[in-house]
């Protein structure tokens, strides 16, 4: 048995109703998620015992399913309490709650069966901060071709396209794998990439290409507060190697500075006066939610 396997932990998670240990809990092997990755599923940072953006994850959920034509199996309410019932262990730690629904269980046909009763699984993990002295620093990154699908705007749990580009940063060294499609900016393998040029904070615009992280509609009203001009449009190739700064955003990595792209200098090589002020904001949004919640941070 594989190490990572036999520590599988023993926090709770919630299946299909039912709550229980994550290493006891079991799916059917027709699950149309486990035979065709015919599913979603979400990741919803917690900071200070609340989870951040919640309502902005749950609409996405909902969009990704309706995509997939399947029914929202719980309301807002209910996903709720799951949420607060998992994370309430962890106390103020930062958590990482993931969420997956898959079409269910059938006999193994690609048409899509309709009145299956989707399966729910939730579950809590950890959210490691990036060190302090990673962001004083900036990362590196690398660039790929985007091989991936057309459909990249929906949350699917088919993420073997993820998994491969990942894999070439990885193997590089390096922290994130920077994606094009042809001469144009798409995402990287798990974050949404933005550049800054002469103050502008710039991102590729909102389409089928690009999978539009909670972070687009975050960091547009954190740049409206800070009086940073925000623009989404296409972004070449030539743009990105010549920005002032360039920002990796998730729900794990917040906003992080990139300083190097495949070898090549980002700006002056460290991290940009935009990425400082962000990073700043994004901490008071934290604050907020937390204290809005009754939960000091």
């Amino acid at each position: 048995m594989h190490p990572l396997t036999a520590a599988l932990p023993n926090t709770l998670c919630y299946l299909d109703g039912e709550y229980t240990a994550v290493k006891d809990a079991k799916v059917s092997v027709l699950d149309r998620g486990f035979i065709f990755g015919d599913g979603v599923y979400e990741v919803v940072p917690a900071y200070g015992g609340q989870p951040f953006c919640f309502e902005e994850h749950m609409a996405r959920l909902d969009r990704s399913l309706t995509e997939l034509q399947i029914a929202n199996p719980l309301t807002l309410a209910e996903w709720r309490g799951i949420v607060m019932r998992l994370i309430a262990p962890g106390g103020d730690a930062p958590q990482a709650v993931y969420f997956q629904v898959t079409r269910g269980v059938a006999p193994r046909d690609h048409a899509m069966v309709k009145g299956l009763q989707p399966t729910v699984f939730v579950m809590v993990n950890p959210l490691p901060p990036v060190s302090d002295a990673v962001r004083a620093k900036g990362v590196t990154c690398v660039t790929a071709d985007d091989f991936r699908w057309q459909k990249a705007h929906i949350k699917s749990t088919s993420l073997l396209g993820a998994v491969l580009s990942r894999q070439i940063s990885v193997e590089a060294g390096a922290a994130e794998t920077v994606m094009f499609r042809g001469d144009w900016l798409s995402e990287a393998s798990s974050s949404n990439v933005w550049m800054v040029k002469d103050g502008v904070l710039i991102g590729p615009p909102k389409d089928n290409l690009v999978l539009t992280g909670i972070r687009y509609g975050l960091l547009e009203r954190l740049c409206k507060e800070g009086g940073i001009p925000f623009a989404l449009r296409r972004v070449s190739r030539d743009e990105v190697f010549s920005a002032d700064e360039l920002i990796l955003s998730s729900a794990s990595k917040e906003v992080l500075p990139v300083v190097a792209l495949d070898g090549k200098t980002i700006g002056n090589g460290h991290p940009g006066p935009i990425y400082k002020s962000l990073y700043a904001a994004y901490q008071q949004a934290k604050q907020r939610n937390a204290e809005k919640q009754g939960a000091p941070a």
